[in-house]
């Protein structure tokens, strides 16, 4: 019977077993209960040593923190968190999303963006890092809500709250007898959580998530990707976005694993080898990053005769006893217990996959989106395919709208997950969730046996002349294959004199890569050009006529990046003559 299944149809006898959660506060009482003394969080203290934050001490800072919100009045009012990745952080969205409705803010926004988002949430009070709530509050006059209270994580000059100081007072509060944290009843299907998307192609929208959509994504991962007790999660992507808030916090939350969050990029090998992650969220670029400095550090290190050029990678030409010795040093350099990486944001080149496998490293990419809460496909400890975005996770499903020859259409979503809609925008919600079922505006095709591939964004479809339509994604995929290109961004442009439109690419070269490609020291502007266009020239023979790259430019930056690190296809990165 079994042989008659399709790959899809066996995970689904597969998945792990969990226990049933609607709700944070259900969650948190829950994990308190059953991993009370177990470590929640890895720290450091002001002397850099670190400490550990029990299940049981999380939940009273959330009841301390929820207690005193109560008190001032913010009861089912909107709470904006913003700030780095941090213990307080976290302490925060849960009390915010328990007390009323929690808006998490990108910490790199500009100070008038984080206003305009509180004023359209309409938001009460707002917990954040110093510099952040500084800023806020030099624009004051800005706020429509001339009251909103303001809450600081550490010590400040300013006439507010600290964060200690008001978790603190909250606990006198409590064990006085003022109980009403303990009383609040959540409705898992109305929204608690609102969130700004910052996606590649602009114009932020307010999502409304419940808890429900939320808590339903943490079990579905859960029933494809087993968290172990002894797992410590290194936090690295920012909190404020759902992929790493529900798979990042929300997933370790549940199982009884442990959380320690990364200083600063430059601090990540630093921070890797202190706490000892076993499990580690990233985006593309970060593993590629990886990536290039391990197959680097493999071709220093190894005797000369095993050692390749052009940042190729030897491992795979070693003898075994070779293999072994790298692989222990490659994971004593993350940390040593390093057993998986879960990727998202955009897919991976399966090359690097394949090459971390190897390694006995595992990674597991997937496809979610905002308004997934996020998840929608993974590969799975159970099923894994280099090349694609994975299969559906439990209780949900996709179907391609509309597919063309190829069988490419938008992509569909139908779950638990689904957000309840856009904030204060009937409109937009009602054009995207139609019949029960989330319009993504992304591409992709599904195959035989369930595996979703992503072809591209609806919006960024070149179609030229002759209505052939090209996924600006598929060029950049096999630009940035090539070593010697760091990034690029794949346009379709209009000349004066025809409609025609023509594939053009920018460019930032990896100047390094270069500079050992022509073995110097610093290449000059016309051996970059010539090294590119070479490059350009072995891509255009990999792709059909229609989808040549005709022309070119080479940026001397990078390209401006979401918080997920994916290239705008907006704003600077497309205002180019």
């Amino acid at each position: 019977m079994k042989k008659d299944l399709n790959i899809a149809e066996q995970l689904k006898l597969k998945y792990h077993k969990t226990e049933e959660v609607t709700n944070f506060k259900d969650l948190i009482e829950r994990s308190a209960e059953n991993y009370a003394t177990r470590t929640a969080f890895k720290l450091k203290d002001k002397n850099g040593k670190i400490f550990s934050i029990t299940y049981e001490e999380f939940k009273k800072d959330i009841v301390y923190l929820g207690t005193n919100l109560i008190k001032n009045g913010l009861l089912n009012k909107k709470i904006a968190v913003i700030g780095q990745n941090s213990y307080k952080w976290c302490v925060s969205y849960l009390a915010a999303s328990i007390v009323g409705i929690v808006v998490p803010i990108d910490k790199e926004l500009h100070s008038d963006d984080v206003i305009n988002f509180m004023n359209v949430a309409e938001a009460s009070c707002i917990l954040g890092d110093n510099k952040n709530l500084d800023q806020v509050k030099d624009n004051f006059e800005k706020l429509n809500n001339p009251n909103t209270m303001f809450i600081y994580f550490n010590d400040t000059n300013s006439s507010s709250f600290t964060f200690d100081d008001f978790k603190d007072t909250g606990k006198k509060i409590y064990e006085d007898g003022f109980n009403d944290f303990d009383n609040i009843k959540i409705n898992p299907d109305e929204m608690r959580i609102l969130l700004f998307t910052s996606g590649t192609t602009g114009n932020a929208k307010g999502v409304c998530l419940s808890q429900r959509n939320i808590c339903s994504n943490i079990l579905s991962t859960y029933g494809i990707v087993k968290v172990k007790r002894s797992d410590l999660f290194f936090s690295v992507l920012p909190l404020h976005h759902t992929y790493e808030c529900t798979l990042g916090f929300l997933l370790p939350i549940y199982s009884g694993a442990s959380i320690a969050h990364c200083e600063g990029l430059r601090y990540i090998s630093q921070n890797m080898a202190e706490f000892h992650p076993s499990v580690i969220l990233c985006v593309p670029l970060l593993l590629e990053k990886m990536h290039k400095t391990i197959v680097k550090s493999m071709n220093k290190s190894l005797p000369e005769k095993y050692r390749k050029t052009d940042n190729q990678n030897p491992y795979n030409d070693l003898p075994a006893i070779l293999k072994k010795i790298v692989r222990t040093r490659v994971k004593n350099t993350l940390g040593g217990r390093l057993r998986v990486f879960i990727v998202g944001a955009a897919s991976v080149n399966p090359n690097i996959v394949a090459d971390f496998r190897n390694l006995k490293l595992n990674t597991l990419q997937g496809y979610g989106l905002t308004e997934c809460s996020p998840l929608v496909a993974g590969n799975t400890d159970f099923f894994q395919r280099d090349d694609s975005a994975g299969l559906p996770i439990p209780n949900v499903e996709y179907k391609i709208d509309s597919p063309n020859s190829e069988g490419i259409g938008e992509i569909l979503v139908k779950g638990p997950n689904v957000m309840l809609g856009y904030y204060k925008n009937d409109e937009e919600t009602k054009k995207a969730i139609q019949d029960g079922w989330f319009h993504t505006g992304d591409l992709g095709k599904v195959d035989e046996n369930g595996y979703l591939y992503i072809t591209g964004r609806c919006k960024s479809v070149i179609v030229t002349k002759n209505g052939k339509n090209i996924y600006p994604e598929e060029v950049e995929y096999y630009l940035n294959d090539n070593p010697l290109v760091s990034e690029s961004l794949v346009l379709g442009i209009h000349k004066e004199d025809d409609d025609e439109t023509y594939i053009n690419a920018q460019i930032y070269p990896n100047i390094e890569a270069i500079a050992e490609y022509l073995k110097s020291s610093v290449p000059t502007k016309s051996e970059i050009k010539k090294v590119i266009s070479d490059v350009v020239s072995s891509v255009n023979k990999k792709l059909p006529n229609y989808k040549h790259i005709k022309g070119f430019i080479i940026r001397d930056k990078e390209f401006e990046k979401t918080t997920t690190q994916k290239v705008k296809r907006y704003g600077n990165n497309v205002n180019i003559k």
